[in-house]
């Protein structure tokens, strides 16, 4: 069966356009579902200006239904899926805007540690987003929502989602690993685990600062002991305002 979206059939007046190649300035004829098409004139391959991901952005499958994409199609596939998996994160959690709350945090501060500890986005983002999934079960199950409750109950959600989402296989089980044991660090880490870590711990001390305020020294052991990563440690100095000592 083809995709309804790649059946001309089902095209509309303006699914084939026209735009200028960026660089020699001629017309390049496009239809809707190309990724890319070239020059005539200079030979530059040129970006579909309109392409519509639509299930491109998270089908494992779109490489076989698009051809080869081009890296920024690639790229933008990858933000797709883990903005996917925010929404969904946020309607599994429903009107628990606390859970919802941490876990944008922790995707936040964890955006911030990314670049310069050459993380994966997709995978340190996704695992942002559902790193405490398990919650809500363990509270149900066991009526506590304990860390190693989370860790037990989290990894199956997750799968579920992603595979709804027919995520690359690699991806879900990296997810999945992070998801259950994300409370309890092995001796050897991924660097995309230390990340997600850091940034998790990060949330978790601002919120008990708010609570009960630390002494700056108790907050420089925490942070020189259980931070991983040297821009989670910088970051979390900055954000407590302290010195490094």
């Amino acid at each position: 069966m083809k995709c309804p979206g790649q059946d001309t059939r089902y095209w509309r007046p303006g699914d084939i356009y026209e735009a200028p190649c960026p660089q020699c300035g001629k017309i390049v004829e496009f239809f809707k579902d190309d990724s890319t098409r070239r020059c005539k004139n200079c030979g530059k391959r040129v970006l579909n200006p309109r392409l519509d991901f639509g299930c491109a952005g998270y089908c494992q499958y779109a490489d076989q239904c698009l051809q080869e994409m081009p890296p920024e199609l690639l790229a933008e596939r990858k933000n797709l899926l883990k903005d996917r998996v925010a929404v969904e994160m946020k309607r599994y959690f429903g009107t628990d805007f606390k859970r919802i709350g941490h876990a944008m945090k922790v995707a936040r501060y964890a955006e911030k540690i990314i670049q310069a500890e050459k993380g994966s986005i997709a995978v340190v983002l996704i695992s942002a987003y559902l790193h405490d999934i398990g919650i809500r079960e363990a509270e149900k199950r066991y009526n506590s929502s304990a860390a190693r409750y989370q860790e037990e109950l989290g990894p199956p959600i997750a799968r579920e989602i992603l595979e709804k989402f027919e995520a690359d296989p690699k991806l879900i089980d990296e997810v999945c690993d992070i998801v259950g044991h994300h409370h309890s660090p092995r001796p050897e880490e991924t660097n995309n685990f230390k990340i997600l870590s850091d940034a998790d711990l990060l949330v978790n001390l601002e919120d008990a600062h708010k609570e009960k305020p630390f002494e700056q020294e108790k907050l420089n052991e925490l942070i020189n002991e259980r931070f991983f990563t040297e821009t989670g440690k910088r970051i979390a100095r900055s954000v407590f305002q302290l010195e490094a000592f």
